[in-house]
């Protein structure tokens, strides 16, 4: 297979999601961008990785992304795609390793401590999913809980409902990595300076799990682009996959998108 010419592009899930969890937007950002290649990683605790234990802190997780990366050969610059807590991962990345990304795309992410843990979490979600941590809810039960709260769009649900039953059943996330990725997310506090690279902010007005605003308080304070959906949910490559593409092509073409120094 013929490598491609371009950069690379990482793509890192959020709380207990893994690669399975991005579905078709995977081959669609690869057609969209044909000259880079596009891979995936899991956190430790999820996916190929759910029999490890998760890190508490998202230091670590970023170690564990670096090494997977250096075992596959990939030296960089790479571009990092992330959700949520796969943001926060992108963020620190950034921070630790300036030279090794030429940018981020950050997808409705929280950062302490430029927004109020109400708004990082909305409180309207504690008690469900602290139930689905601590409880036992089959497969199903957990997957249907978690896209009602992520995704605003019934016909998406229902189309990728099965499948993710099917990555639950075999790469179940046990309950205390859950709580420990739970843990790495509020423990996680950003500088006031942005990390040296391009920053790209992508949220949902209508995010049901994290208040938009915790993605325009991140745009304020580091001067860097946001471009809002208006309806999607949660999870905005599931809601609005080719909405997201077309912005990280516009933004990839806007040379004036550049790190401060």
């Amino acid at each position: 297979m013929t490598e491609a010419a371009g950069p690379t592009w990482i793509l890192l899930r959020g709380l207990t999601r893994e690669a399975a969890h991005w579905g078709g937007f995977v081959e669609a950002l690869r057609r969209a961008l044909p000259q880079s290649r596009v891979l995936t990683l899991d956190l430790p605790g999820n996916g190929q990785w759910h029999t490890q234990r998760s890190p508490a802190d998202v230091s670590a997780m970023v170690a564990s992304c670096r090494a997977e990366l250096s075992q596959r050969g990939v030296q960089g610059p790479v571009y990092l795609l992330a959700m949520s807590l796969g943001a926060m991962v992108a963020t620190e990345w950034a921070y630790q390793a300036p030279g090794q990304v030429a940018g981020c795309v950050l997808i409705n992410t929280s950062l302490r401590p430029f927004s109020p843990f109400f708004h990082r979490l909305r409180p309207r979600n504690y008690g469900r999913l602290l139930g689905l941590v601590l409880g036992r809810a089959t497969p199903a039960g957990w997957e249907q809980a978690i896209l009602r709260l992520t995704s605003n769009r019934a016909v998406e649900r229902a189309a990728v409902l099965p499948d993710w039953i099917a990555v639950r059943q075999s790469r179940p996330v046990n309950p205390g990595n859950a709580l420990r990725q739970l843990l790495a997310a509020a423990r996680y506090r950003v500088r006031n300076e942005p990390p040296a690279t391009r920053l790209l902010l992508l949220a949902s007005k209508q995010d049901g799990l994290v208040d938009v605003r915790c993605s325009s308080a991140v745009a304020q304070r580091w001067g860097c682009t946001l471009q809002l959906h208006p309806t999607a949910g949660h999870d905005l490559p599931l809601d609005e996959p080719a909405w997201v593409i077309a912005q990280v092509q516009h933004w990839l073409g806007d040379r004036s998108s550049v790190p401060r120094a």
